[in-house]
């Protein structure tokens, strides 16, 4: 006799275990596919503040086994080109505020980064306050597909729409850089973070002045997707006191973008390192005022409203990464658990003790064929033959294994095989022969 039968168990247990399986089979088919363990973002060109921006980023999301792959661009315009590609699509990008499309289908925002001012330098020693005063000089206006051009064309056509192309320059970036500082051009505009490498180098640059612009309040109210903004005196350099007096600077702010199929378990993770990328403020905004849902052309994406109202998700504030997107996308799995194997749980030990007791009841039927009313009238063949199948009853008895919990059953099978023996063995004592 032995604890429990491990035969008896799984024949218990298997329609249950079965029926579990195909529960968790089912449920797994809403289960959400694993977050990708690379993703792509677009970025701009490599002097601009996107791409110091996204190395960040890189380093951030290493750290929670995401690889962030970097592709540069020309510029916000080419960067929601490169969302939209149908062929080989990034995941994130960069971009301007007033680019996009309110109505971008397959589009999402995640939030605004930072205030991204506008910077117009130009050459000569006269001072410049309005655009109006540059019209008739050579202006660099940004790259094909580039944000800057973008702004640079929408402020010019407010003074002239039909002004002579000839005059503006697609350079952008290093490019237009350089065309400024050779005399090339005699202005240019320029959408960076004022620690973008470019721009440090142009504010140092003794051939060039930073325009200040005279309406910028005006600009902010004309445009809601830009703010006026005050670069202080000597902010930049204290010693060199650049700049040399507050210069007003309107600001786009640089948007996250998505598309609507990124991943949900990537939004909150994203939203972290960019709130350590850009949450200690900088020269414009205090600390905490980035990332936000403000700011924005496209509507925000749920997942990263959620972040902004209530932080990271519960499992993502105690677990790495991997262990917590792997519990949040099992949770669904739950649902089987509870419907099927708490009930499955309370019917199983009745159905156990029935599965054991039926190995001792099923014999009670022969017994009961054996145990004849009035032995003495039997025949003494007849006796015999009960006697033997008595005998083969009580050999597949002795084969029987219960659980110890069971045992008392079992020997009451035993006597109550015996007591039917005594009955047949006394009528068959008395019939002689």
């Amino acid at each position: 006799m032995q604890a429990r039968s491990p035969r008896s168990l799984l024949k218990t247990f298997a329609p249950a275990i079965v029926i579990t399986i195909i529960g968790f089979v089912i449920a797994y088919q809403f289960v959400n596919p694993a977050p990708p363990g690379t993703i792509v973002i677009a970025t701009g060109t490599e002097e601009g503040a996107y791409f110091l921006f996204a190395r960040r980023y890189r380093e951030r999301l290493a750290e929670a086994g995401i690889e962030l792959e970097l592709r540069n661009s020309a510029g916000s315009v080419e960067n929601l080109g490169l969302l939209e590609d149908a062929v080989d699509p990034v995941d994130l990008a960069f971009v301007q505020g007033g680019v996009a499309e309110a109505d971008s289908p397959g589009l999402v925002s995640l939030g605004s980064l930072y205030l991204e001012p506008l910077w117009v330098f130009y050459r000569g020693e006269q001072t410049v306050t309005r655009l109006p005063e540059l019209l008739d000089r050579r202006i660099a206006i940004g790259g094909e597909g580039s944000g800057t051009r973008a702004i640079a064309l929408t402020l010019l056509e407010d003074y002239a729409p039909e002004h002579r192309t000839d005059s503006l320059f697609p350079l952008g970036g290093r490019a237009a850089a350089q065309a400024l500082l050779n005399g090339e051009v005699d202005a240019a505009f320029f959408v960076a973070a004022p620690d973008a490498p470019l721009i440090q180098e142009l504010l140092y640059a003794d051939t060039l002045r930073l325009m200040s612009f005279a309406r910028s309040e005006a600009y902010a109210r004309r445009y809601h997707f830009l703010s006026a903004i005050t670069l202080p005196e000597g902010v930049i350099d204290f010693d060199a006191n650049i700049p040399a007096r507050d210069t007003r600077l309107l600001a786009p702010t640089a948007n996250l973008v998505a598309r609507s199929d990124f991943h949900p378990a990537l939004v909150s993770l994203v939203l972290q390192a960019a709130s350590r990328v850009h949450g200690g403020g900088d020269l414009f905004v205090a600390p905490g005022t980035f990332p936000a849902p403000r700011y924005l052309d496209l509507d925000l994406d749920e997942d990263a409203r959620r972040y902004y109202e209530h932080g990271p998700p519960f499992l993502q504030r105690y677990l790495p990464f991997w262990a917590a997107s792997l519990v949040d996308r099992l949770k669904i799995m739950l649902v089987p658990l509870l419907t099927l194997l708490i009930p499955l749980f309370k019917i199983m030990p009745p159905a156990y003790r029935w599965q054991v007791r039926k190995k001792i009841y099923r014999w009670y039927r022969e017994l009961q064929a054996l145990d004849i009313v009035h032995p003495e009238a039997e025949t003494a063949v007849h006796l015999d033959e009960c006697l033997v199948q008595l005998d083969r009853i009580e050999d597949e008895v002795r084969k029987v294994e219960v659980p110890l919990s069971y045992a008392d059953e079992l020997y009451d099978l035993r006597l109550h095989l015996g007591l039917v023996r005594d009955r047949l063995q006394g009528a068959r004592a008395r019939l002689g022969g």
